[in-house]
């Protein structure tokens, strides 16, 4: 059942126009958000008070997912382009061709090993960037078409991935070992992960809305959602000691407590597409919604 929310401020920051994002979104090392504009292959610097400065990349490189770098960069996916982007908040933007053409980079994070790590969701691929740029390639035994979606750094000291068509949580050693976990509940298409405040990474199930905790041990515990179409997309660890989600079924943020406590937050735009999520420097949680803003919400 869910619990009754605590009240909450949601506002929304005017970002881009419907056609061109926001996507997905990081707290950068300046007090500012960086959003990636998927559609006019753009990366946009947002002030939590709502300044909002746009850098070019390529306008069909689709930037995905991004993260805050080791290095004091901003590092991003270019899944269009088989590319990773570096963008220094003074702008100076850097781009490193991956190796293989089709690899379609998504994911990314921060490792414990000073390099960033991401996935590859056609390519089927784990890869690993140092922050001079050097690409090293890791292939999953996972089946056909993976689809490795997204990354996290976890308590352990490994990363841990989704794997969204093979229904199945990854987990990679700073030397490239790696290990799969399958999940218990059939078709749950996990896409979003992120390591929780418990020690446990968290991860959202697109295909059963539900979200999902697995423990380093590899101990899986799923929390059906009370909208089950709610269509979870991505999640955070966010004030409060609870993770955040994106609901983009049902044009809400979600909140669930350690103990499975879910409540959901409706975005006061309807159909507004939310996608990534993350804590800002102010403390409120942001998401990126596609049609060209990002919803501020501020927990009471």
């Amino acid at each position: 059942m869910p619990d009754t929310p605590p009240a909450a401020a949601i506002t929304e920051i005017p970002v881009a126009g419907p056609e061109e994002g926001p996507y997905g979104i990081a707290a950068g090392p300046d007090g500012a958000l960086w959003t990636t504009l998927v559609h006019s292959g753009e990366i946009a610097r947002v002030e939590p008070g709502g300044g909002v400065r746009r850098h070019a990349v390529d306008a069909g490189s689709r930037p995905c997912v991004i993260t805050a770098g080791p290095d004091g960069a901003l590092w991003f996916t270019l899944n269009e382009s088989d590319a990773i982007g570096r963008l220094r908040p003074g702008g100076d933007l850097a781009v490193f061709g991956l190796p293989a053409s089709g690899s379609g980079p998504y994911g990314i994070t921060a490792g414990p090993d000073g390099a960033l790590w991401f996935t590859q969701i056609t390519g089927g691929r784990i890869g690993r960037i140092t922050v001079g740029g050097a690409v090293t390639e890791f292939p999953l035994a996972a089946g056909d078409n993976p689809m490795p979606s997204m990354i996290a750094a976890g308590a352990d000291g490994a990363l841990w991935f989704t794997l969204n068509q093979a229904n199945a949580i990854g987990r990679i050693t700073t030397e490239g070992q790696t290990g799969i976990h399958r999940l218990p509940t059939e078709g749950a298409a996990p896409v979003g992960i992120t390591a929780g405040h418990d020690g446990a990474l968290w991860f959202v199930e697109i295909g059963a809305g539900q979200i999902g905790r697995i423990t380093v041990d590899g101990e899986v515990a799923e929390f059906p959602l009370p909208d089950r179409a709610a269509r979870p997309h991505a999640i955070t660890a966010g004030p409060g000691g609870a993770c955040w989600f994106t609901e983009w079924g049902a044009n809400r943020i979600g909140r669930i407590t350690p103990d499975g406590g879910v409540t959901g937050y409706a975005l006061p735009t309807p159909g507004s597409e939310p996608h990534g999520i993350a804590e800002g420097p102010d403390g409120a949680v942001y998401a990126a919604l596609e049609t060209g803003a990002l919803a501020r919400l501020l927990p009471a």
